[in-house]
């Protein structure tokens, strides 16, 4: 071990001898070097410790000039002899003697020849000055820092030991090649356990100082303290621009223990420093042995994705991706100040473009957590001591890293036409059945004048018998009931009943649209006889101006009232029992439906919009991945979006959205027009036609695709209510549409139906946030659950005419009295009452689901509710419709199927899950899978592809539902 003397000794003693102190040149230069190796504070200490002897010197030569005169040496002599020597001038100027060295020439130049025996008397303070100096220098030199410095190589293991009295310095030297990367990584174990004095490190390199302690200390959450014994570091790689460069590098080890503190240091060389495309790499890493690698963008790739795996779950993780600078931040408590960085458990990925990236080249940095919180697991060492360190032990995860390239600009271009190809084709396909019914059409007409031209007169022709009529009670063994009496009850006729009965049957009541259609035969007959059909027609209503026509100016009658009560209690009800109300009412009305939902979109859309762009800035400024819940091993970025491909598959609901929008618009021209003409099949056959809530369901759509858009921006826990709330509003709105049909007069208002849906968000949002393990809530949920479906299955038995007021509860008790003890009779609406039951059943199955379970996603948990009711409302109105003896038309019978299968395909591919925000982000990452459609689309985007088609083939199925009784006269179609 080479040790270093104090400088004191050997210029004093060459002064007291009369002759200047002898150094050669080259040990001058040495030590100059090895001052300047030493660390700022060293050189210091020792210059302060060298001020003392320097002062002596300066009076020893004032003291020592006249003697020499006076033995006769010459001036020259004497001069010689008082200069001091230029090397240690600027050495000792530079250590901070340099202006008591000046002082102490100067006093000598000024100085008068001393007295021989005040001479005697100097030299003798001298000489106690000197003795007194050792003293003094040997009791501080324990306090002392000895400096030793080695020449190191790679891959050796140094043991040795280190005080507050030694400072170690490892020198390397390091060749770096311009077109070859080569990491260094620093190994150090401390075997000796002092928490209270550690033992530093510092790394001096040419452009970076990396510096650690040993044991080194990380903290976790509630300033928990974690201590780490052996620590490994890489250090970061300075740029060259000479072909081959030589740098040096030195680590210091020090400590301020009094006592020897033991210690293993290793440096190495990281072979596989760079990442190779496609290549995979296996390694280690703990939260005291991080890891980093180098990857360089090749020729001709703009993209990459990293993609880290491991097959433990814990220890959690962190992934950076950070630019090639110095210093490079690889523990958990800086890993995230720069660059992209995400949670870890098993998998892991990032995008990167080379645009972002000047030196077209970044670090892969892997850090090992000091908990495992963050990740989904637990906390563990609680209790703790409160400031005491925690020994985790060896937290280690091995790792696998492969560097792919992403998805070229083609697959971009590849992706958009797919979509705007795929459903730019309904259009085409809508465009050319509308050519061929616009041309089925044509030729029905002129079969018909052919048939009109055919037919004998009226007066002369006898009219066919009539067809035997189909009632729900035939299905049911039940004698059937012809259409005069179908007002009764079962106890017989009233006064009332029969007049009203009477006054909505027409002449043709007798004939069944099972034969031939009433419709068409009685436009066929008005087509001959001219008078009698010009004296019916006047009195008839048009399309005319809705202003002025308020509906209360009909509802408000005492006779139309009265009216309501009898006819809507009648056991069998037709269309034209619900659809007495003027048609110019219905139609404002129904209306409102669109005009409400199209002012909510805009005031919705526009916050939400701003919102999620916040949301994307926020990620691309912190680097946070966290903070949205991608599918990050197929995410595919666009200018600011992260995941551009998850944004552009909502394309379909828009475009569907608004070819639903067409078609119904065509369809109320179409019917305007007939009503214009006095269309007697239009006027009174068929389901009464009202298009403002077929609007609304067009608009829900579109606007399903906009907020999903947004959603799928940076898709959260927080936003998830996006996606959603139009769900909520599509399912209502279809409901709506199918009890409005056979229903229209008595159907909720768009404001009472708007503000039910706007309490069912409201629960959504607040499940979202506070329903998480909350069993107050899921109490008050489920007891409000029951309650609205109690109510809702009254007001749809009773059509209606029942009251919410204080006597609810003496009529309930009335009529179980009556109908349940004083005699048993089954209910008088069998068709509702098994409907309602069924609802019933469902729906508090579901409540006691939710009660019991807690799901996590409370927000799908709301929507199946809503989605199983329709379903069952859905299939109620098909079964009810082919037991009155009614049929589906073939377009209607293909849109059914059609709609079935597209549906089942998309719940498959919406089932696969492959992210989840009820979860950490990490864990989240665990169902990430790649792309599954050209390889640009995940499991997720195929879903919106089918789910998009599969609503727009469900708001078909309800538009031409009903299509077969357009030429049916409305007091022959069943209400159900």
């Amino acid at each position: 071990m080479a040790q270093r003397t104090p400088q004191l000794q050997e210029p004093v003693l060459a002064c007291l001898d009369g002759s200047p102190p002898r150094e050669g040149r080259e040990g001058k230069r040495e030590r100059e070097r090895e001052r300047e190796s030493f660390p700022l504070d060293t050189r210091k200490k020792e210059a302060e410790r060298e001020l003392p002897g320097r002062l002596l010197l300066g009076w020893s030569f004032l003291f020592l000039r006249a003697p020499l005169k006076g033995r006769g040496l010459g001036a020259d002599a004497a001069a010689a002899a008082a200069a001091p020597e230029p090397g240690r001038r600027k050495e000792g100027r530079r250590e901070g003697g340099g202006n008591a060295a000046a002082l102490s020439r100067e006093a000598m130049a000024e100085a008068p020849h001393p007295h021989p025996h005040r001479l005697r008397a100097l030299l003798l303070l001298g000489l106690v000055l000197l003795v007194s100096l050792g003293v003094a220098e040997g009791e501080g030199e324990g306090e002392s820092k000895r400096v030793v410095q080695k020449e190191a190589e790679f891959d050796r293991l140094y043991s040795e030991s280190v005080n507050a009295a030694l400072l170690d310095i490892y020198a390397f030297n390091h060749t770096v090649t311009r077109n070859r990367t080569e990491g260094v990584r620093v190994s150090v174990n401390v075997l000796s356990e002092q928490k209270e004095t550690p033992v530093l490190f510092v790394v001096r390199q040419k452009e970076a100082v990396v510096s650690f302690q040993v044991p080194l200390i990380l903290r976790g959450l509630y300033q928990r303290k974690y201590l780490y014994q052996d620590v490994s570091r890489t250090l970061c790689q300075p740029q060259t621009k000479k072909e081959v460069d030589t740098q040096f590098f030195y680590v210091d080890v020090s400590t301020l223990s009094r006592e020897n503190a033991s210690y293993q240091l290793r440096v190495t060389r990281v072979e596989n420093f760079v990442l190779r495309t496609g290549e995979h790499f296996g390694f280690n890493a703990t939260a005291a042995q991080p890891q980093y690698f180098k990857y360089e963008f090749p020729e001709g790739v703009d993209s990459v994705i990293v993609k880290v795996t491991s097959a433990a779950k814990f220890p959690c993780s962190v992934i950076s991706v950070q630019d090639v600078l110095c210093p490079v931040y690889d523990l958990d408590n800086n890993v995230a100040f720069i660059g992209m960085y995400q949670t870890m458990t098993k998998k892991a990925a990032i995008t990167v473009q080379k645009k972002d990236y000047p030196s077209h080249s970044f670090y892969v940095v892997v850090v090992v957590k000091t908990e495992d919180e963050a990740c989904g697991g637990a906390l563990r060492f609680y209790p703790y001591s409160k400031d005491e360190p925690v020994d985790q032990g060896n937290r280690l995860k091995t790792l696998d890293v492969v560097v792919s390239p992403a998805v070229t600009s083609q697959a971009y271009v590849g992706g958009m036409l797919f979509v705007l190809g795929v459903f730019l084709s309904f259009y085409l396909l809508t465009v050319l059945i509308a050519c061929w019914e616009n041309w089925r059409q044509q030729k029905k007409k002129r079969l018909g004048l052919l048939a009109t031209m055919d037919t004998p007169s009226t007066e002369t022709g006898a009219p066919p018998p009539p067809a035997p009529r189909i009632t729900p009670d035939s299905f049911l063994g039940r004698p059937a009931f012809n259409s005069y009496s179908y007002g009764s009850f079962d106890n017989g006729s009233t006064a009332s009943t029969e007049n009203v009965t009477d006054s909505l049957l027409s002449t043709e009541a007798s004939y069944s649209y099972t034969g031939q259609d009433p419709c068409q035969r009685r436009q066929r007959l008005w087509a001959i006889p001219m008078d009698r059909s010009l004296e019916n027609m006047a009195g008839r209503p048009r399309l005319d101006s809705l202003s002025s026509v308020e509906e209360d100016d009909y509802d408000t009658l005492a006779d139309i009232e009265s009216d309501k009560n009898v006819i809507r209690t009648k056991q069998y009800l037709y269309v034209a029992d619900l659809a007495r109300k003027d048609k110019r009412v219905l139609r404002k009305k129904y209306q409102i439906y669109f005009w409400n939902i199209a002012t909510i979109a805009v005031f919705y859309a526009l916050p939400v919009i701003q919102l999620v762009i916040t949301y994307q800035t926020v990620v691309n400024v912190t680097g946070n991945q966290d903070i949205c819940y991608y599918n990050f091993l197929c995410a595919h970025p666009l200018g600011n979006l992260s995941a551009f491909n998850n944004i552009l598959s909502n394309l379909g609901y828009i475009l569907l959205g608004l070819l639903f929008l067409l078609i119904i618009l065509q369809r109320e021209i179409n019917y305007n027009r007939a009503l214009m003409r006095n269309d007697l099949q239009a006027v009174e056959c068929g389901i009464p036609k009202h298009f403002g809530l077929f609007y609304a369901m067009g608009t829900a759509l579109m606007m399903e695709g906009l907020l999903s858009a947004c959603y799928h921006v940076c898709p959260n826990y927080t936003n998830f209510q996006f996606d959603t709330s139009f769900m909520y509003m599509i399912a209502g709105l279809c409901m709506l549409k199918l009890y409005q049909k056979r229903h229209p007069d008595i159907n909720a208002s768009a404001y009472s139906a708007y503000a039910c849906l706007a309490i069912v968000i409201f629960f959504s949002v607040v499940g979202v946030v506070f329903g998480k393990g909350n069993m107050a809530f899921w109490i008050v949920f489920s007891v409000i659950h029951i309650l609205s479906t109690l109510l809702l299955s009254t007001q749809l038995y009773y059509m209606g005419r029942w009251k919410l007021d204080s006597g609810i509860l003496r009529r309930i008790l009335h009529v179980l009295y009556t109908d349940c003890i004083r005699q048993c009779s089954g209910p008088m609406y069998v068709d509702r009452m098994v409907l309602l039951v069924m609802g019933n059943i469902i729906n508090w199955s579901l409540a006691a689901y939710g009660l019991i379970m807690h799901p996590n996603d409370f927000a799908s948990y709301l929507l199946a509710i809503g989605i199983c009711n329709l379903l069952l409302y859905f299939a109620f109105y098909i079964i009810m419709k082919l037991r009155s003896g009614e049929r589906l038309k073939l377009i209607s019978l293909l849109c059914i199927v059609c709609t079935s299968v597209v549906w089942g395909f998309a719940l498959y591919f919406f089932f696969q899950g492959l992210s989840t925000w009820q979860k950490t982000p990490a864990e989240s990452r665990e169902h990430n899978r790649e792309c599954v459609l050209l390889n640009f689309f995940d499991d997720h985007d195929v879903w919106h592809f089918l789910s998009s088609i599969a609503m727009f083939g469900s708001f078909l199925v309800l538009l031409t539902l009903d299509d077969d009784l357009d030429t049916v006269q409305r007091d022959k179609i069943y209400v159900f």
